[in-house]
């Protein structure tokens, strides 16, 4: 058991840290590769929403149901799974949109002449970005760590996922705290930090929910997780995706991610 656990906390690890690397493309990198950012970042909402649906939702359906009965069980799973979408929604809800780290941002950007702003705001500014990111990578850390507890290869292929989605994530928080200080090592170090949230929520999720992870205990937070995978593929992935680039490519990256999740879980059954 122990074993699994740490490889959990290192697959939550590796898809938070990944912040960092879009800090590097912010600035290492003249232009932004938006059909490849479309296409990944449809791939990773794919593959949140097909095993979310196929594989966590329902494991979470029959523990539920298994200790509950049919009726009582299938109510609390839907009940779990729309819960999920409300937490991250609210969430979202309480995050400016000037300073949400979803909002998508270029590597063109950080070359644009600084904006004319008080330095007090552009402080400000910067301090709510790398909070904003913190916030909104704390439950995906749940997600990942849960999942992988759970099933190490749908843990691995989440944990992907979520990589990909924090690699122009990254890009998204670095250009405003990098206008807010004029610092590029301060934007990579704000950013690269933001991403351990991500484990830290996998920390938390192991110490607070680890110790009383009865089926009920699984399938309510199993069904949380479903709920918030689908919500931040819907309400974040696929809107980024779309804007980074104007054809079917994200389309196409969702459709790919959801064949190659649906032949792991079967390959690797």
């Amino acid at each position: 058991m122990e074993g699994s656990i740490l490889f959990a906390l290192g697959l939550t690890l590796f898809a938070g840290l990944a912040t960092g690397v879009g800090s590097l493309i912010a600035f290492f990198t003249s232009r932004t590769n938006t059909k490849f950012l479309s296409i990944a970042l449809g791939f990773s909402a794919g593959v949140m929403i097909y095993v979310s649906l196929v594989e966590i939702f329902v494991k979470a359906k029959d523990a539920l149901t298994n200790a509950l009965g049919t009726t009582n069980g299938y109510w609390l799973t839907i009940a779990g799974f729309f819960g999920g979408m409300l937490f991250i929604a609210l969430i979202d809800k309480f995050i400016p949109k000037s300073t949400n780290p979803h909002e998508v941002k270029l590597v063109e950007d950080v070359n644009a002449v600084k904006p004319q702003v008080d330095e007090n705001h552009l402080m400000k500014m910067g301090v709510f970005t790398a909070l904003a990111i913190g916030i909104h990578n704390f439950p995906e850390g749940i997600a990942t760590f849960m999942s992988a507890i759970n099933d190490p290869n749908v843990g691995i292929a989440i944990a992907i996922a979520v990589a990909i989605h924090n690699i122009p994530e990254g890009i998204a928080v670095s250009v405003p705290i990098f206008f807010a200080t004029g610092n590029r090592r301060k934007a990579f170090k704000l950013s690269f930090l933001s991403g351990l949230a991500e484990p830290v929520g996998a920390l938390v999720a192991y110490l607070l929910l680890m110790p009383f992870l009865t089926d009920v205990m699984f399938g309510i937070v199993f069904a949380g997780v479903a709920g918030i995978m689908v919500f931040i593929s819907l309400d974040e992935l696929l809107p980024a995706a779309q804007r980074y680039d104007e054809t079917h490519l994200s389309m196409y990256g969702l459709v790919a991610g959801m064949a190659v999740m649906a032949m792991s879980l079967v390959l690797l059954a």
